[in-house]
This record gives structure tokens, sequence and C-alpha cells, in this order.
């Protein structure tokens, strides 16, 4: 009965999110997660939370009982760029051990996150429906929409500003001592009670910060076993260079009546060929590709990862990125920057959307490929 009533749990949390998300206007809102409802599943053994960022960020602060799982390590490929299983960003059963040994299990719902920005969180969000994991949600605003609602976050942010205060006073009333006709005995007294505030700071900080729903250190992972069905991999949001290549052919051939797009969503240095992976052997873009960097798609005003149905919506009309396409987008290795332009158009309801998994990292290496500077 326990186990029946967190999944009834679980699931009314993700409905009373998709409602909430239907407010932004987005046409798809199955998606995304808020954290006014993430913060419900925090803890649920039925729920997994999983940062897209790498290792050394998720040290530095995660949602309590969260694995890692960093975007540009689910591309697997040879130094080479050769993808053993592409357009699959792993093999099968590389992915299931991979999985598995981060504590996920097949009827977990798997809610990805990253600091806020958007691009690794739907890296992850990309690789579990890729292979057909049935619940997944991408963190709308990640890491820090969860500090912003955690009560506790507040109450420890609002001790440690008091503590930097008390600390600047303890400071100055030493260095007043140095002065000549200083009243020591005053100034001794107030910076004996700096100290002892402080001290008292601190240990109401150390109480607090077991409260804490972001949290530092390392992952604590229990392994299970994962089992990847071949039947359930979802063909029709990847795609491998063989794919876009023809994309890239019509492109050329047809120019705007084109029935494809090629999105790269990388910067300007990227795309000219200036700054390059160093596994990589030619830096440029995929010839007809439209060029709209992940920035315009992530909102980093609002600290969320996707800006407004209209807003996206009207950067996608501008580049003429129109749903009667088949859409390919692509990074350096697609769960990243590709997969977050992904994301935003299933948000928007269109439907032939891929993410080119092998990216750069594999067309910029096979010098069978044309690209252009």
């Amino acid at each position: 009965m326990n186990r029946l009533l967190k999944t009834l749990c679980v699931a009314a949390s993700l409905s009373a999110a998709s409602v909430l998300m239907a407010a932004d206007g987005y046409k798809n809102n199955t998606i995304l997660i808020s954290a006014e409802e993430a913060v419900k599943l925090i803890g649920n053994p039925k729920v997994m939370f999983v940062s897209g960022d790498n290792e050394d960020i998720y040290k530095l602060g995660h949602i309590k009982g969260s694995v890692e799982m960093y975007a540009h390590h689910l591309h697997h490929s040879e130094i080479d760029g050769n993808m053993h299983c592409a357009p699959l960003y792993r093999c099968i059963d590389d992915a299931e051990e991979y999985i598995g040994k981060k504590g996920i299990s097949n009827d977990m719902t798997v809610i990805a996150y990253d600091d806020f920005k958007g691009p690794n969180a739907t890296g992850v969000y990309s690789f579990f429906v890729s292979f057909g994991h049935k619940n997944v949600k991408v963190l709308n605003g990640g890491r820090a929409a969860i500090m912003a609602v955690d009560p506790a976050q507040k109450e420890y942010d609002a001790l440690k500003k008091e503590l930097k205060a008390v600390k600047k006073v303890e400071k100055s009333a030493k260095q007043a001592m140095k002065k000549e006709g200083a009243d020591q005995a005053a100034l001794e007294a107030a910076a004996k009670k700096a100290a002892d505030d402080a001290k008292a700071l601190s240990a109401k900080m150390a109480e607090v910060e077991k409260r804490l729903l972001v949290v530092k250190g390392d992952e604590v992972v229990t392994p299970k076993k994962y089992k990847i069905d071949p039947k359930k991999i979802k063909w029709n949001v990847i795609a491998g260079k063989e794919e876009v290549k023809h994309a890239m052919e019509d492109i050329r051939k047809n120019g705007k009546n084109s029935k494809y797009a090629i999105i790269d969503s990388r910067g300007i240095a990227e795309i000219v060929g200036e700054r390059k992976m160093d596994n990589v052997a030619r830096g440029g873009h995929i010839p007809g590709a439209t060029f709209i960097e992940w920035s315009q798609i992530s909102d980093a005003n609002k600290k969320l990862s996707f800006r407004s149905a209209a807003e996206l919506q009207a950067v996608y009309d501008k580049y003429g990125i129109t749903p009667d396409k088949t859409i390919y987008a692509y990074c350096q290795v697609g769960a990243g920057r590709g997969s977050e332009h992904i994301t935003a158009l299933q948000l928007l309801g269109y439907k032939n959307v891929k993410v080119f998994t092998g990216s750069w990292d594999v067309w910029g290496n096979d010098m069978n490929l044309p690209i252009k500077r």
C-alpha cells in the first residue's frame, strides 16, 4: 500500500506540474516541472534527480539525494569521434550499466536538472527519452530554482549575511585597537562580543545546513539493475550523420524550400572554426546550417531553462524554423546545447525534431563530410 501511495503522490505532483507549465503557453506541457512541484518529490524513493553538470559543479552544490550524469559524457565516442552504436548516445549494454550504477531503475521518475541554464539538463532528458524511459522531466530553473523556494536556504543565507557583518565589526574593532589613544577596554569588549556572536551564528548555520535541499559533497549511490527494451527506443528523437547529411544535401539544393532545417546551437567562434575541441580534427560548421546560439532559448534574466512559449516561437519564426520541416540540432556532442533546442521545439509542439547525437565530434572528424568556415 505504501508503494501505491508513493506512486500516486508522484503522479499527482507531475500532473499538477503539467497544469502549472501550461500557463506558460507551451503546447507540450509534459516535459517541464517547476521547482514548487519538484521540492515535494525530493527524497521520494521512486524519484531520482539527475544533475547534468560536471562532477566539480555537482560537488559544490547539488539537490539532496541526486546523482551526477554529466551531459557531455552521455555521448560516448572514441577519440576520433567514432560512435559504435550511432545514433544511440551509447550502446545498449553500456547505457544499461551506466544508468544502473547511478542507482536508477526503470520504474523511477527521472528529473533532469543543471545550474539553471538548461543545456545540460536537456542532455540528460534527451538521453533517457531516447532509450524509452517512461517518466522523464526537466526541472525548469534547475538547482537555482530549488534554492529560491527552499525556506532553509533563505534562513541560511540570512545568517551568512549576518555572520559577514559581525566578522566585519570584529575586524574593525581589532584594527581600531592599534590606533593611538584608542579606548582599548571598549574595543576589546566589542571585539569579544562580535567573536561570540560569530560563533553563535556559525553554530546556527551548521544546524540549518542539515535542512538544506541543495548540499555540497560527493555522490552517494546504491547501484540498481536497469534494462533497456530495444522495442521502446525512440529513434524519432535522435539522428546519425547519414540522416543529417541527407538533410544538408536537400538544403543546399532547395534552400528555403527544403523540407529540412539544421540548427547549429554553438557560439560564433566554434561556427567559424576559430575554436574547436582538441579531439576534433576540423573546426567549422555543417553547410546550410542555421545559426541560433542556445542562449537565445535559455532565459538568463529569470534564471529559467527556457523562455516563454511566445518568446521561443518568435526566435524560431525569425530564423524560418517552421513545424512543417524535419529539424536537426547539433552542438559539440548533441547532449547539451543541441538538445536544448530540440527540447524547446518539443515544448512548442513541433513533431519532427531530432538531436544529432554525434554532432561536431563526429562530423568534424569525418574527412568524407563537407564543412564550411
